[in-house]
């Protein structure tokens, strides 16, 4: 028997919950993709989706995942012989490097390790080093969701202006976009990437690639026509902005998406609601570490990610619990990507729970009582008062 009927809750770090709003836009007959509604929708959107972004610079929409904006935003400002410098915090900016790396860039890579952000002093230490400037561009993300880490981006650009050094910073936020506090201009970010699937609520296909007037002028002329972005952030024709054929449905969720964003009270009122729920999770599964083996991975809360939480739990409760949860409470949470301990080569002792995008104080009570009692139904040892500190963080929120 299981208690598991009902609304299942997904609450892996992407793809999100994706609002009833959102998809009930999507669920309607293709639009006409060469005059009329469809058309000015986008163009009135663009202002929108550069405000989550919080730049005046230019957006190139993407059909593709975030892995293809990854590429698209390499091969617009590198090209084959070129330096990048990678900073891995994680998975997944040794990722963007390994796709740099297919399409002939060199990278440099700086390990953080996977408990810590990166460390800006390293970062000039490196960049003054390079004397010849190969190096044309510095890749990161703001929020690893292997990880759980909010690297520090205002200071990251404060190495580079400190080393002198002219390249680029390119930074991933596809979990962190709509979710994370993130001021692309005002923190010097020359490249941004994003993904529709996370903190902006729609289903994965969309990418997004923010850019500036220095990115501009880095101009790689023998990008391909596809992810070439000056067609898309200045159309001639309405194709342009995506390379062929419009991703009708997906628009019509993004719009959606953009306008809860604003009845919320916009940004800023978005990002201190995922603030008050990450420090409501974080507060239970402190409170459970109190008396058995669960640990936040990253230990410094002013490194963690507001998207996501990643978290050990020793021998391979974590895959037990993530079982347990799915198949009788309808919770399903994160794996342990890409991480291992000794005697763990699987990850089977971590998970994550993503708390991004779609989620308010219900759902977020609602998985950690599911966890809770996946705790007790596994006797593995756990804290008390876990959800009495959660519903105590709320309350003040």
């Amino acid at each position: 028997m299981t208690l598991s009927f009902g609304r299942n809750y997904l609450a892996i770090p992407g793809p999100s919950v994706s609002p009833e709003r959102v998809l009930n836009a999507m669920h309607t007959s293709a639009p006409n993709i060469y005059e009329g509604g469809l058309v000015d929708m986008v163009a009135d959107m663009i202002p929108d989706l550069k405000a989550v972004a919080r730049t005046s610079g230019d957006v190139a929409i993407y059909i593709a995942n975030g892995h293809g904006a990854w590429e698209g935003a390499a091969m617009n400002v590198l090209a084959p012989g070129d330096t990048a410098l990678v900073l891995a915090t994680g998975r997944f900016a040794a990722l963007w490097g390994t796709i740099c790396n297919r399409i002939g860039i060199e990278t440099e890579v700086i390990d953080f390790g996977k408990t810590s952000g990166v460390d800006p002093a390293r970062v000039e230490e490196a960049l003054r080093a390079d004397t010849e400037r190969r190096i044309k561009a510095v890749l990161t993300v703001q929020t690893d969701t292997a990880t759980g880490v909010l690297n520090d981006i205002a200071a990251l650009r404060a190495a580079i202006d400190a080393a002198g050094h002219p390249a680029l910073l390119m930074v991933d936020c596809i979990a962190s976009l709509g979710c994370d506090t993130y001021e692309m201009d005002a923190w010097g970010a020359d490249v941004t990437v994003a993904a529709s699937q996370k903190g902006l609520m729609t289903p994965p296909g969309l990418g997004f690639v923010f850019l500036n007037d220095k990115a501009k002028a880095a101009q790689n002329e023998r990008v391909s026509y596809y992810w070439d972005w000056r067609p898309r952030i200045d159309p001639e024709g309405f194709y342009q902005y995506f390379g062929g054929t419009a991703p009708t449905h997906h628009l019509l969720g993004l719009r959606a998406a953009l306008d809860l964003i604003a009845e919320e009270g916009g940004i800023e009122a978005v990002w201190h609601r995922h603030d008050v729920l990450a420090h409501a999770a974080w507060a239970a599964f402190e409170a459970w570490g109190q008396g058995g083996p669960m640990k936040i991975n990253i230990a410094d809360p002013a490194e963690r990610s507001r998207a996501v939480t990643a978290l050990s739990l020793g021998a391979d409760n974590g895959t037990r619990l993530r079982r347990w949860v799915e198949a009788n409470g309808g919770l399903t949470l994160g794996i342990g990507l890409g991480m291992s301990a000794p005697g763990d080569p699987k990850g089977d002792g971590f998970f994550r729970l993503g708390h991004m995008g779609h989620i308010n104080p219900h759902m977020m009570l609602g998985a950690l009582g599911v966890i809770e009692a996946g705790l007790k139904a596994l006797d593995i040892p756990h804290g008390a008062g876990a959800l009495s500190a959660a519903a105590e963080v709320i309350s003040k929120g």
